[in-house]
């Protein structure tokens, strides 16, 4: 996992200080809604916390992987060489059991667009897939 000071900057760019953002997820609070796990999982990319990441992963996702070994190596490959320089929210269309929420990321200095789908299960909230847009 990348070191990342509880007083730095969230990633997510809230404007908070990690501790009072998106670490509090990481370390086992349920996030309240889709968005939030969004922006959580995209600090937890950040971080390097690849268990967050697996444990937010909604089993149908098609990046969900049984090998949990092999899944947590590629998460840390690909957090190691990324620089996750800025998040921004499009649209999100909250909902009681399924959310979309569309995003755009700037990695390493090329930026992506995706819209996400988010499924409620057993009172929480799980990444099921995503769509890349032009």
């Amino acid at each position: 996992m990348k070191f990342l000071s509880p007083n730095s900057p969230c990633p997510c760019g809230s404007g908070v200080k990690y501790k009072k953002c998106c670490r509090p997820y990481h370390q086992g609070k349920l996030a309240p809604d889709a968005l939030t796990l969004m922006k959580s999982r995209y600090s937890a990319y950040a971080a390097g916390d690849a268990r967050y990441i697996i444990e937010t992963t909604h089993p149908e996702c098609p990046e969900y992987d049984p090998d949990r070994k092999r899944w947590t190596k590629e998460i840390l490959e690909f957090s190691r060489n990324t620089d996750f320089l800025g998040l921004q929210i499009l649209e999100s269309i909250p909902g009681e059991t399924e959310s979309i929420v569309t995003f755009r990321v700037n990695l390493s200095g090329s930026f992506r667009t995706e819209r996400s789908r988010f499924r409620k299960v057993e009172g929480r909230w799980l990444y099921h897939s995503g769509e890349f847009l032009p």
